[in-house]
């Protein structure tokens, strides 16, 4: 007897424990995101696509709770999220609670740079064509954490990543998951969007979870991608 009786409680707070756990994780709805390039793999849904791949990384980590992108179209159609990064603290509001989102998670592809250097000859083989080259891809994402409640921006961020090396092109697609994006998996574009959207990861689960523990590294970070800026930029 006395040993149910101890089972019975350890379930009881391993089961208030789970919900506790699950109460403190940030519950968000990822925006689809806007383009300001003019890169060449933007056309259609891809910034749905984008948004979308960015809550199944969330997704996986565990740590979030994701509010289905469908919830948030008729209440967003009025938003001027792009542009300022904000959302009217009346909206913002119903947002919270007809969806259940505290935070809604806004990004904007700010750069986008690709090179192609070719490395040797070309062969071609039954209309497959193969080519040795050295591939490289720049992307920069202005990324927004829009709190509901206030309608202000609570975290923000320009997150980069890269992809380079030598290889050999191939002339066929695999297919994938992302819709527009799939065309785009083996690319330097594709490599670039799989980093950055990591990236992008890693920033929201040290701001928005483990918080103290990592934001100095991010922190340490922002200040070296600021100090590579101005010594790109070329003043008169």
């Amino acid at each position: 007897m006395r040993t149910r009786f101890i089972l019975i409680v350890l379930t009881a707070v391993l089961c208030l424990g789970a919900v506790s756990a699950m109460a403190a994780k940030p519950v968000v709805a990822v925006n689809e995101f806007k383009n300001e390039t003019s890169a060449g793999w933007w056309s259609g849904g891809i910034g749905r696509d984008l948004g979308n791949m960015l809550a199944a990384e969330l997704a996986a980590t565990d740590e979030f709770r994701i509010v289905e992108r469908e919830k948030l179209d008729a209440l967003l159609d009025e938003q001027d999220l792009a542009e300022s990064g904000r959302i009217k603290k009346s909206t913002g509001a119903k947002i919270g609670e007809l969806t259940g989102a505290q935070y809604i998670i806004v990004a904007t592809v700010t750069a986008y740079d690709e090179k192609t250097q070719g490395t040797g000859g070309r062969l071609s083989y039954k209309g497959i064509g193969l080519g040795g080259k050295k591939d490289e891809a720049y992307i920069a994402v202005d990324l927004r954490v829009v709190d509901t409640s206030t309608g202000e921006v609570e975290f923000a961020r320009t997150v980069e990543a890269r992809s380079g090396g030598f290889g050999v092109n191939v002339g066929v697609w695999r297919n994938g998951v992302y819709g527009g994006l799939d065309r785009y998996q083996n690319t330097p574009a594709g490599k670039a969007i799989r980093a950055v959207t990591l990236e992008m990861v890693d920033y929201l689960s040290c701001a928005m979870v483990y918080q103290d523990e990592c934001l100095g590294e991010y922190k340490a970070k922002e200040r070296s991608r600021r100090e590579k800026t101005k010594r790109a930029i070329k003043l008169d």
